[in-house]
Parts: C-alpha cells; sequence; structure tokens
C-alpha cells in the first residue's frame, strides 16, 4: 500500500556526491525529510526521495557541500506529464474506463437454467412480454417480482431464483417432478384408449397387456379397425355386462402390408460455379439491435454471403454483446447440367435410404422389396414396394357407450 501511495506523489532517484554526503542524510533525518532505498556506489549514495520532500533540499545541499543528480523520475505526475504528447492514447483510455463504467449499468446477458419441461423459447418470449431484455438498465429490473411472475404464469415452476453477476442475468428454476394426475386421481371421470389399424394388413403376432382383443393372429383388417377395446366388461352372476370399466389398451401387435415410396428427379439441375470475386464488409455489432457497417459497392447480380464475426476476449468477460466481424460477399453463376444415368441413381438412392431410415427408427423389418428406376415426361422416377412387418396399433379415445342399469 505504501508503495502505491510514493507512486501517485510521485518521487524521484538521485545520487549524493561531495565532501560529505552522511552528513546530507543526517540533515534530512532531522528535517523528517524520508529516504529510502539507499546504496552506497563510487563514493557517493544513490538513494530514493519524494517530488513534494525534493524542493525542500535547497538548504541541506548548500550546508553540505554536497552535489545532488536526478537519476530517474519515477510516479504518475511524470507518467501524467509525458501523456500530454498522446492525446490520442489519452482520449481513448478514457472512452475505454468510462465505456466500462456505463456498461456495468445494464444487463448485457440472460442466462436460464434448470428447465426441462419448459423451453427456453417460452421463458425467453415471457422474459420479452415483461420487458426484461438484453441492454435494460439494472434499475428497472425488480427481481422479487420477476420470481413471483415466473411462479404465477408457469404452474410447473416449484422453484425459481434470479440474480445478478455482473453484467448477466441468471435465473435458476426447479420444475415439479410429481406426475400429473389424470382421471380418478385427479378428481374427474376416467378415460380410456383403444387401439386401432393405421393401415391394411395381416396380424402375424399379438401380445395384449391390458384391454380387451378384437382380433386375432393371423386376421385381415382394414385402416382403422378397432385392435383392443380400452373398455372392460364387467359381468352379472347370470352372465350379462353390469357396467364397463375403462382402461388404456396397452399391446405389441405387428402387423404384415405392402409399403410403397416413390421419389422424382428432374433431367437438369441448377449448380452454382464461383467466379471467385469477393467483397468484404467489415461490421460492429451491439446486441440485436444496432449494427454499424463500412459502405461497400453494390454485390454482384449473384453472390452468397459469409458471415464471420468474433468478440473481444474483454467484452466476452464482461458479458457485454458487443461483436466485430465480416460480410463476404461471393459471386457465382448458375450453370446448367444434367444428370447422367449414373447420377440419377445416385441422388435416388439416397432418398430411398433416406426413406428407409425411418423404417429402422420405427422398428419396421423388411421382408421383401422391389425398387425401379425410370423415366418419364418430366425426368427420372424411382418406385419402391416392399413387403414389410410393422408394429401398429393407433391409441384413439374409448367410448363408454350407453350406461348398464341392473335390473
Amino acid at each position: 500500500m505504501l508503495d502505491i501511495l510514493k507512486y501517485i506523489r510521485g518521487y524521484l532517484r538521485i545520487r549524493v556526491s561531495g565532501f560529505s554526503p552522511e552528513r546530507f542524510m543526517n540533515l534530512c533525518s532531522n528535517k523528517d525529510i524520508l529516504l529510502w532505498d539507499i546504496v552506497q556506489q563510487d563514493g557517493g549514495y544513490i538513494m530514493c526521495i519524494s517530488l513534494h520532500s525534493f524542493y525542500k533540499l535547497k538548504a541541506i545541499v548548500r550546508k553540505t557541500g554536497t552535489k545532488v543528480v536526478i537519476l530517474e523520475r519515477c510516479g504518475l505526475p511524470f507518467f501524467m506529464f509525458h501523456m500530454r504528447k498522446r492525446k490520442m492514447f489519452v482520449a481513448g483510455l478514457i472512452l475505454a474506463v468510462g465505456f466500462w463504467y456505463l456498461s456495468g449499468w445494464f444487463v448485457w446477458d440472460i442466462e436460464i437454467t434448470g428447465n426441462y419441461r419448459i423451453t427456453t423459447d417460452q421463458l425467453e418470449t415471457f422474459l420479452l412480454e415483461q420487458n426484461i431484455r438484453e441492454g435494460m438498465r439494472k434499475e428497472q429490473l425488480d427481481i422479487g417480482e420477476l420470481e413471483k411472475e415466473i411462479r404465477r404464469n408457469f404452474p410447473l415452476v416449484t422453484w425459481t431464483s434470479a440474480r445478478l453477476d455482473g453484467a448477466k442475468l441468471l435465473i435458476s428454476i426447479k420444475e415439479n417432478d410429481a406426475p400429473i394426475l389424470s382421471g380418478d386421481a385427479a378428481g374427474q371421470e376416467p378415460e380410456g384408449t383403444n387401439l386401432v389399424s393405421e393401415f391394411d394388413g395381416t396380424i402375424v403376432a399379438m401380445v395384449v397387456r391390458s384391454g380387451v382383443p378384437k382380433v386375432r393372429i393371423g386376421d385381415t383388417v382394414e385402416q382403422g379397425t378397432l385392435l383392443v377395446d380400452g373398455r372392460v366388461p364387467v359381468y352379472n352372476e347370470d352372465g350379462t355386462v353390469r357396467e364397463y370399466l375403462l382402461t388404456d389398451a396397452d399391446a405389441d401387435i405387428v402387423m404384415e402390408h405392402i409399403a410403397t415410396f416413390q421419389a422424382t428427379l428432374p433431367f437438369d439441375y441448377i449448380e452454382r460455379e464461383y467466379t471467385g470475386r469477393e467483397k468484404t464488409q467489415t461490421f460492429i455489432r451491439v446486441g440485436d439491435g444496432f449494427e454499424g457497417k463500412i459502405p461497400v459497392e453494390s454485390p454482384y447480380l449473384s453472390y452468397d454471403k459469409v458471415m464471420r464475426q468474433s468478440r473481444p476476449l474483454l467484452f466476452e468477460k464482461m458479458n457485454i454483446p458487443v461483436f466485430g466481424g465480416s460480410y463476404i460477399y461471393r459471386e457465382y453463376q448458375n450453370v446448367e447440367h444434367e444428370y447422367t444415368l449414373e447420377q440419377a441413381e445416385a441422388v435416388l438412392q439416397e432418398k430411398l435410404l433416406l426413406f428407409l431410415q425411418t423404417f429402422q427408427q420405427k422398428g419396421v423389418q423388411i421382408i421383401e422389396k422391389d425398387v425401379k428406376i425410370d423415366t418419364c415426361d418430366s425426368g427420372w422416377i424411382l418406385q419402391a414396394e416392399f413387403l414389410v412387418q410393422e408394429p401398429a396399433g393407433k391409441q384413439t379415445a374409448a367410448d363408454r357407450g350407453e350406461e348398464i342399469i341392473e335390473k
């Protein structure tokens, strides 16, 4: 701390030589003049003295017959004196400090954590409705009211915390992990579901866990046929139905059916060929609202634009959304080409592979396939037919039907 005060006030490094430098130092001590870092050298002494005390040495030098030479000037007063010749540097330093100070008044980044069932987009939209956005003044932010509004507007949120960390607003939430009750557990009338067929086919495997099966292995059904009924009958002693209990039909059903796929491709296609000519436009962006660009000549007739941007490390550490970068405009020409047979087959086969990936995701097993590539009036055409075994059973709401009254 003492070294900092010495630097702020300024000090000199001097060399004292002559008849009696020791008497010089004794007189300085008597007059409360502080000397430090004293080193003997070549019949004299090198030492440090404050700028204020240096002006009191005139009488002591005359009385002792010594010679004082300034070797080095140190401290803030001398630094500021030299800065007078560097006005642009001083102005930039002042602007940088001012910008750093003023940026601390604003919220430059918002981070949301802990949300799983509630999407980040939903929360960001809610914050915008509450006039909470990047670039707002910190004094306009009411942390307590924000926490209350989040809990009020999102029933799934059981706990929330918001705090400021520098220029960043940190919002943490905790969602309700308990399952949402339905039917009897929620005090409402219970509901059930049926399983119906999504396509025409033949039942090849069937395991029912809940519900009443309406078809058997080997049956041929049409689209929309009821496979498993979610209404479970309760019988009287005489074998008549007393009532139906609703449940969620659950079963593993595999159906064999015909699936088709068709893809077309025109005879010719347009391909971009770049000419090698480029134009670069430098920009600076602050948040999502302001973007300053250096004007450039009109881009080319046909071009694409590539953006490259980065954030200086200082602004990144302070969470201030200030970015710099450039737009690169690349000229190209649209050149028409015609597909060869090999190229057309490769493109159509790629489309077929993308379609077959959906089969893998659904657990569909292909038994037989027939793929043909031909031409038509508009271009190339791929037609495929598959004999597949696919899991079936789409849930629909179960109908309680007419209430049965026991007589």
